[in-house]
């Protein structure tokens, strides 16, 4: 006879001639050497074993038979941690409550209800999810086997991986500037003109811009282009250049409703440049040089006119009187004298006299 100790959390299966005769729970004994002894752990699950065992009468008593489908997954946990996910088949855990938790899961939906966020997050479960992450400046717009669903707000979202097809569009919800560069454009009179233009908008209706829209982007960039050459090929180049503060206003005013039909709000707008033709551009420099030259000829004939005028009148006025010729010829002897390095007189008493032969020689 062979003597077997079965400790707590073990199990033992005795068989005889291949068939199971008897479970044994913790305890000492003593067995026949005709018999064969298996201990199991009933910590770890029921070995895979021969089909038709699970059927055993005396083994059903202490194992747990657990049956996934096709479209079913079973989340194993080992001593209330999360261990692995079972796909389709049979499977069989010793009965241990402390030891194993289970939780059988349908996934013929996309939807995840019943799962918490906590396991989603498992790398063992990544292959059995998807997984979508919209930003804090973003919003998502989910459809589903091509059929629109919903609006996702910012967040982390986990959906079951099966045979639906799910597609997540982003879109950005912040202000976002669109440019059109070097658009050549001809005026009402001929003259081809290149301009740059630029508007900032965003999006505020996520289904009429990506549900009802294809390309929203593009749609707006023709909308502001067309609103441009229309603008633009209604005026002359000079009625253009005297209204040039004023295209933004307009093309902004003319857009405004046909952007919101795509879920656009525009924000602001503005003309950048316009980029004239080089023989244009010769003929404005030749303008403004033009122009520049006569109101510096217009400016100098002014202070000439000025300074004539003044001088008329400082005549008049030493004419009239005697003392402010003598005080207007003494500050013109002053002026002289700063400029001579010294003077010599014969030392009389009339050295004002003198002085003033001097000057005036």
């Amino acid at each position: 006879m062979k003597n077997y100790n079965i400790a707590e959390n073990e199990i033992g299966i005795v068989y005889k001639k291949n068939d199971i005769v008897k479970i044994i729970t913790p305890g000492n004994y003593w067995f026949f050497w005709g018999e064969k002894i298996e201990i199991h752990s009933t910590l770890e699950a029921f070995p895979e074993v021969k089909p038709g065992i699970y059927n055993n009468s005396l083994l059903k008593n202490f194992i747990e038979i657990i049956e996934v489908a096709d479209d079913e997954l079973l989340l194993l946990s080992k001593n209330k941690n999360f261990k692995t996910v079972l796909t389709s088949g049979t499977y069989a855990f010793w009965k241990n409550k402390h030891a194993f938790s289970f939780q059988k899961v349908t996934i013929k939906d996309y939807k995840i209800t019943d799962v918490s966020q906590s396991i989603l997050a498992k790398p063992e479960i990544n292959f059995y999810v998807r997984n979508y992450k919209i930003e804090s400046f973003e919003k998502g717009l989910l459809f589903v086997d091509g059929e629109f669903i919903q609006i996702l707000e910012p967040g982390n979202y986990y959906w079951w991986k099966n045979a639906q097809n799910i597609i997540v569009i982003k879109g950005d919800i912040r202000v976002q500037t669109l440019e059109i560069l070097g658009q050549e454009i001809l005026t009402k009179d001929k003259v081809q003109l290149r301009l740059n233009f630029a508007i900032q908008y965003k999006i505020n209706d996520f289904i009429k811009a990506y549900v009802d829209t294809k390309e929203t982007d593009k749609q707006l960039y023709v909308l502001l282009q067309m609103a441009l050459r229309t603008l633009v090929g209604g005026l002359t180049f000079d009625d253009l250049m005297d209204q040039k503060s004023k295209i933004a206003e307009i093309v902004m005013t003319e857009i405004l409703e046909k952007s919101a039909r795509l879920g656009i709000q525009i924000i602001d707008a503005g003309l950048k440049d316009i980029i004239l033709p080089g023989e244009i551009r010769e003929i404005m420099n030749q303008v403004l040089i033009a122009e520049k030259t006569a109101q510096a000829n217009s400016i100098m004939r002014r202070e000439e006119t000025a300074s004539t005028r003044s001088l008329l009148n400082t005549a008049k006025l030493m004419e009239e009187n005697q003392m402010l010729y003598k005080l207007k010829e003494m500050e013109y002897i002053e002026k002289i004298a700063e400029k001579i390095n010294s003077i010599s007189v014969s030392g009389s008493n009339n050295v004002v006299t003198e002085l003033k032969q001097i000057f005036t020689k």
